[in-house]
C-alpha cells in the first residue's frame, strides 16, 4: 500500500534541508522572566524571552537567523559582495557588514538618516567590520541607490548580490522559521508569541515555523514603525513565498491564518521612543538585567505590557517574548 507523506511534513523537510551559513549555530536560550512577572502582580502570566540578543555572531539579533540562510543564497550565486540598505542604525546593516566579514565578501550599505559624527552605535560597528557606507536622504532613495551600485560594480567585472531591506525575503524568512524549531525542542508551548515587527521577515518566519512545527500559539507583531495594514500585506507576500520556495500548500506554512499586528506603540515614528517604550525598557532592566533597545524591543515590550495591564494576557497563559 501506498504511503502519503502529509504536506506539513514535506515543506518541514523542505525547510531543514534549505543551505543555510552557520553563522551562530548556537541554540539561544530560553529565560522565565520571573521578577518582571513579580513586578506585574498576581494577574500576570508566565513570561518567558527568547534570547536571540544572545546570538554569537555580530553583536546578535533576529537579523542573524535570517542572513544564515540569505547569505547562503548568495554564496550558491557566486557573489563577491553583498548590498544592503536600512536606516542609519540598522541591526541588519550590521549583521550584513559582520557577515561580509565572516565569508570574504565585500559589503555596501546604503543608509538613511543623518549620520552622527563621529559614528556611534551600529554605524560605528559597521566601519569596523569592514563595509563601505553610503547615505541617501530619504528611505525611497535606498532601493535605486542599491540597483545603481549593483549596475556599477556589475560593470567593472565584481559579482553583487543585492539582500533587500531587513533580509525579510521568502529565504530569509525561512531562516527565522527555522529557528521555531529550537522552541519545540525546549518543551516551552507558549499560548501567545510577541515581537517586533518591521520589515515583515521576522513575523512571516514565525508564523511558518509555528505551522509547521506543530505550535499552536497566537503571534502578536508589535510594529516599530509601519501600520498594520501595510505590515500585514508584507507579511502575507513573504508567506506566499516561502510557501513557493518549500513547493507546499499555503495552509500549510499558515499563510491563511489570522495575522496579528498591533501599531499601538508606534508613537511619533520609526525610532522615536515613546513614554511607554521609555518605561519598558527601564522596566525590564531593572526587574531582569536584560537590554531592551529603543527602536525595536521596547516598543515590543511595551505592547506585551499593555495586554498584561488591560488583563488581555493574565495567570492562565503563557507568554514569549521574542
Amino acid at each position: 500500500k501506498q504511503v502519503r507523506i502529509p504536506a506539513v511534513a514535506t515543506a518541514l523537510a523542505a525547510l531543514m534541508s534549505m543551505p543555510s551559513v552557520p553563522l551562530a549555530p548556537h541554540v539561544s536560550p530560553v529565560d522565565e522572566l520571573t521578577r518582571l512577572a513579580a513586578a506585574l502582580g498576581p494577574a500576570a502570566p508566565r513570561l518567558f524571552m527568547k534570547r536571540d540578543d544572545l546570538l554569537s555572531f555580530g553583536g546578535g539579533g533576529n537579523k542573524v537567523r535570517k542572513m544564515q540562510t540569505v547569505a547562503a543564497e548568495a554564496v550558491a550565486a557566486g557573489a563577491d559582495m553583498l548590498i544592503t540598505c536600512g536606516g542609519v542604525q540598522s541591526n541588519h546593516a550590521r549583521v550584513t557588514a559582520a557577515a561580509g566579514a565572516a565569508l570574504g565578501l565585500d559589503v555596501v550599505l546604503i543608509l538613511n538618516g543623518r549620520p552622527p559624527v563621529p559614528p556611534t552605535a551600529n554605524l560605528r560597528l559597521d566601519h569596523l567590520f569592514g563595509a563601505a557606507v553610503r547615505f541617501v536622504d530619504a528611505r525611497a532613495d535606498r532601493a535605486p541607490a542599491m540597483q545603481d551600485a549593483a549596475d556599477a560594480h556589475r560593470a567593472a567585472g565584481r559579482r553583487p548580490f543585492i539582500v533587500p531591506v531587513g533580509a525579510s525575503t521568502p529565504t530569509g524568512a525561512l531562516g527565522f522559521a527555522r529557528a521555531v524549531g529550537e522552541l519545540a525542542a525546549s518543551g516551552l508551548r507558549p499560548d501567545v508569541i510577541v515581537h517586533a515587527t518591521s520589515s515583515g521577515g521576522t513575523q512571516a518566519g514565525l508564523v511558518a515555523g509555528c505551522a509547521l512545527f506543530g505550535l499552536k500559539a497566537r503571534i502578536i507583531g508589535v510594529s516599530a514603525d509601519d501600520s498594520s495594514e501595510t505590515l500585514g500585506a508584507t507579511i502575507r507576500a513573504i508567506l506566499a513565498g516561502i510557501a513557493a520556495r518549500l513547493g507546499a500548500r499555503p495552509e500549510s506554512v499558515g499563510a491563511q491564518a489570522r495575522l496579528e499586528v498591533d501599531d499601538t506603540q508606534v508613537g511619533g515614528g520609526y525610532g522615536v521612543p515613546t513614554p511607554a517604550s521609555t518605561e519598558a525598557l527601564e522596566l525590564v532592566a531593572r526587574r531582569e538585567g536584560v537590554l531592551l533597545d529603543p527602536v525595536y524591543t521596547a516598543k515590543a515590550m511595551a505592547g506585551l505590557l499593555s495586554r498584561v495591564r488591560s488583563g488581555e494576557l493574565g495567570p492562565g497563559d503563557t507568554v514569549l517574548f521574542w
